[in-house]
C-alpha cells in the first residue's frame, strides 16, 4: 500500500491523492459484518411484533436499504455464559442432537432470506461439558471437539439449508494446533472442503508467529482473525499471506462517538493493517440494557413489549462501504490517510466500477472503548483526487454523505448529494471534520426507511406466562434471559397433572466455560427498574434430597459477573427447608427453616417484596415475613436452581410498582 500526495508549500494549494489500478490492485475485500452471539445479544428480536421485526432486519440484512452486511457471524451455543447471556448448544450430551435449539438458526435464515450471497461464520465461546469429559478444557480430547463442531455445521445445512462459510476455534482462548488440523481433517471428510477457517479470533500472536513455523498449520488456517487491533496487525500476520480480519471490532455505544469509531475503523483497518474485512460486536442490542455492554449493537432493539426500536449512526456508516462494495472487489493500492487527518480508501469490481469512501474521524468523535486511541489531529482541507487506470475516463461519481452531530453541529446521515463531475480524470472536495464520503459509480444505493416505530414503553408492570405453547417457534420463553444455564420449554409426559407444558432447566453438567459462570442457574426477566414487586411461580423439583429452586426480586446483576448477584432470593429444597438469601450465591442467609416442600411435587411460591421488607408465601400460606431486605433495591424478576440440575417452572405471575429514583 502507499500514499501518493503532493502538497506544494503554497498557501492554499490542495492536496491531491492518485487513485488508479495501473500497476496492480491491493488485497481482495472480504466484506463488512456483524456478530450475534458472545452471547445472547440479539436474545430480545425474536420476541418483537411484526411488522417491527421483519423491519429490523431488513435494516440490518437488506442489500441497498441499510446496514446492508455482507457477512453475519454467530455464536454456537455452548450452554455457558459468554457475556449478556447463554446460549442453548445443538448438543447438551453426547447422545443429544436438537438443531431447533435459540435463534440463531432463524437469524441466519432471515439475513439469507434477505441477502441470499451474504457469508455465514460460526465460532465457539464455550462448550457443553461432556467435551472436557470433567475439565474445563476442550483440547484434550480434539476428536471429540471437532465431531462437535462440524456437527453443527452438518446440521445447519441438513434441516436449515444453510450454507457455513467459515468456523472458528475458541473465542479469544487458546488454540491448539492439533485440533486446528484435525477440524481440517473432519471437515474435509464430511465433505465440507468448501468451509474455511479462521484462526484464532484472539490477538495476531502467537497464531502467525506458529503458523510460520508449522507448514501444516500454514496450510489449513484460511484467515488470521485478530479482535480489536487498533486498526494495526504484525509482520508475523502479513508474512504468512493469509487474509487478515478484524474478526471482532467495534464493542462500542452506538451514539454519535460510536458511528465515529465504526467509521474511522471500517477505513484504516485496511489502511494501517491490510486488514480486509472488519466485523462489528454486535449486530443488535436486543438485551436488556443494564446487562454487560448495553447499547453496543449497530441499532437498538431492546423492547419487544413496545415495539420500539432505534436506527442509530452505525447502520449509515456502514452502508457507506457495503452498499457501494461487495465482497470480491479489490482494494486499490493507492489508499492512505489525508494531509490533514482522516483517510481514504478506493475499491474496484475489475469492472470499470469505483467506489471511494473517504472518512475525516476527530479523535475525540471517534474513541472505541478499545483499545486506546493514540492523540490526533484532524482539521478541514481541501483534497484533489486524481483518477487514473481504468477509471480516467470517468465524467461524474455518486456522492453520499454523513456528518456525525458534535457539539456545535447536527448530524448527516447517509444522504445523497449531487453528483460530482469529474473533469480531466480529477475533482475536489471540502472536506470538514468527522464527516464520510462514498463516491461512486454505483447508482444503486438508498437509505431505507419504514415509519417511525412505536414510542418506548417500559415493561409491563403485570406480566405472566403459563408456557402452554404446544409447538414453541423458539425454545425459550420471550423475554427470559438465561444467565447460567438453559431453560426450555418442555412438555411434561410424566403425572404432568394441570402442568403439561412447562418451563424446564436442562442442564446438568457444568460446561466449558468461557467467564467464571455462578454454579447455580438463573434467567432474569423484567424492568431493573422494578422495586416493589409480587412474583408467584409453581415449581417442580426433580432431584430428591439435595434438589432446590428458587424465585428472586431486585436481582441486580446478569452476564458475565452474574455469579456475584445481590437481591431478594426464595429457596425451597428437597429435604423440606427454605431459605431466604440477599446473593444468589446464598452465603447472605437472611432466614431459614422448615418449609415441607418435596422433590417431584409441584408448589407454588410467592414473593412479596416492598420498601425494606420482604414476606414469602408457600402454597397461598405465608411461610416467612419481615424480612429486612439487605442489597439492592431494584432490579430484575428471576427464577432458578441451586445448581445444574433438572427443575421445571409454570405459571410465572410478576406485578411490579416500578420506582426510577
Amino acid at each position: 500500500m502507499w500514499l501518493l500526495w503532493v502538497a506544494l508549500c503554497v498557501q492554499g494549494v490542495r492536496a491531491v491523492y492518485e487513485l488508479s489500478d495501473r500497476g496492480g490492485l491491493g488485497r481482495e475485500f472480504d466484506g463488512i459484518g456483524a456478530v450475534s452471539g458472545g452471547g445472547a445479544t440479539s436474545r430480545l428480536l425474536v420476541n418483537y411484533p411484526e411488522p417491527y421485526r421483519s423491519q429490523i432486519l431488513d435494516y440490518l440484512f437488506k442489500p441497498n436499504f441499510g446496514a446492508s452486511l455482507h457477512i453475519f457471524k454467530v455464536e454456537i451455543g455452548g450452554d455457558a455464559q459468554t457475556t449478556d447471556g447463554t446460549e442453548p448448544s445443538h448438543m447438551h450430551y453426547p447422545d443429544d442432537q436438537n438443531y431447533f435449539r435459540g435463534y440463531e438458526w432463524w437469524l441466519m435464515k432471515e439475513a439469507k432470506k434477505r441477502n441470499p450471497n451474504i457469508k455465514l461464520v460460526g465460532l465457539p465461546w464455550a462448550f457443553p461439558g461432556w467435551i472436557g469429559n470433567g475439565k474445563n478444557w476442550p483440547y484434550d480430547f480434539p476428536d471429540v471437539t471437532a465431531y462437535y463442531v462440524v456437527s453443527w455445521i452438518i446440521g445447519a445445512k441438513q434441516y436449515h439449508d444453510l450454507d457455513i462459510d467459515y468456523v472458528g476455534i475458541w473465542n479469544e482462548r487458546a488454540f491448539d494446533a492439533t485440533y486446528i488440523k484435525l477440524l481440517r481433517y473432519t471437515l474435509d471428510k464430511n465433505g465440507l472442503e468448501r468451509v474455511r477457517i479462521i484462526a484464532s479470533d484472539n490477538m495476531w500472536q502467537p497464531i502467525a508467529f506458529q503458523m510460520l513455523r508449522d507448514a501444516e498449520l500454514l496450510r489449513v488456517v484460511d484467515v488470521i482473525g485478530a479482535h480489536y487491533p487498533g486498526t494495526l496487525t504484525v509482520e508475523d500476520a502479513v508474512s504468512t499471506g493469509k487474509k487478515l480480519w478484524s474478526s471482532e471490532d467495534y464493542s462500542t455505544f452506538n451514539d454519535e462517538v460510536g458511528g465515529g469509531c465504526w467509521a474511522r475503523i471500517l477505513n484504516q483497518n485496511y489502511v494501517n493493517g491490510n486488514m480486509t474485512s472488519t466485523i462489528s460486536w454486535n449486530l443488535v442490542a436486543s438485551y436488556y440494557e443494564q446487562l454487560p455492554f448495553g447499547l453496543e449493537g449497530l441499532m437498538t432493539a431492546k423492547e419487544p413489549w413496545s415495539g420500539s426500536y432505534e436506527v442509530s449512526s452505525p447502520i449509515w456508516i456502514t452502508a457507506h462501504t457495503t452498499q457501494f462494495t461487495q465482497p470480491g472487489w479489490y482494494y486499490l493500492r493507492t489508499v492512505g490517510h489525508l494531509e490533514k487527518g482522516g483517510s481514504y480508501v478506493a475499491l474496484t469490481d475489475m469492472k470499470g466500477n469505483i467506489t471511494i469512501i473517504i472518512e475525516t474521524m476527530s479523535h475525540d468523535h471517534s474513541i472505541c472503548i478499545r483499545p486506546p486511541l493514540p492523540k490526533f489531529n484532524v482539521s478541514a482541507q481541501n483534497a484533489t483526487f486524481k483518477l487514473d487506470g481504468s477509471f480516467n475516463n470517468l465524467k461524474s461519481l455518486q456522492v453520499w454523505y454523513s456528518k456525525l452531530c458534535t457539539n456545535t453541529t447536527k448530524a448527516t446521515q447517509f444522504t445523497k448529494k449531487s453528483a460530482i463531475p469529474v473533469t480531466g480524470g480529477s475533482f475536489t472536495l471540502e472536506l470538514g471534520v468527522d464527516e464520510v464520503y462514498s463516491l461512486t459509480t454505483l447508482t444503486t444505493g438508498q437509505k431505507g426507511s419504514y415509519p417511525n416505530p412505536p414510542e418506548s414503553q417500559p415493561f409491563p408492570r403485570k406480566y405472566k406466562d403459563d408456557f402452554n405453547v404446544r409447538n414453541p417457534p423458539f425454545t425459550e420463553a420471550p423475554y427470559f434471559a438465561d444467565q447460567s444455564g438453559v431453560f426450555e420449554y418442555f412438555t411434561n409426559t410424566s403425572d404432568p397433572g394441570d402442568h403439561v407444558f412447562t418451563f424446564r432447566q436442562v442442564l446438568t453438567q457444568r460446561p466449558i466455560t468461557w467467564v467464571s459462570d455462578a454454579n447455580q442457574a438463573i434467567s432474569v426477566i423484567g424492568d431493573y427498574s422494578w422495586s416493589n414487586v409480587t412474583i408467584t411461580c409453581d415449581v417442580y423439583i426433580e432431584t430428591p434430597d439435595t434438589g432446590s429452586v428458587f424465585i428472586a426480586a431486585r436481582v441486580d446483576q446478569g452476564g458475565s459477573p452474574s455469579s456475584l448477584a445481590k437481591g431478594i432470593f426464595f429457596w425451597v429444597f428437597a429435604d423440606g427447608t427454605y431459605k431466604v438469601t440477599g446473593d444468589l450465591q446464598g452465603k447472605i442467609v437472611l432466614r431459614k427453616g422448615l418449609s415441607g416442600v418435596r422433590a417431584r411435587h409441584w408448589h407454588t411460591l410467592t414473593l412479596h417484596v416492598e420498601g425494606f421488607t420482604a414476606y414469602g408465601l408457600l402454597n397461598g400460606y405465608p411461610l416467612w415475613k419481615d424480612v429486612l431486605t439487605l442489597g439492592p433495591v431494584h432490579g430484575w424478576a428471576a427464577i432458578g436452581t441451586g445448581c445444574l440440575e433438572f427443575a421445571q417452572f409454570d405459571n410465572f405471575v410478576v406485578e411490579a410498582e416500578v420506582s426510577r429514583g
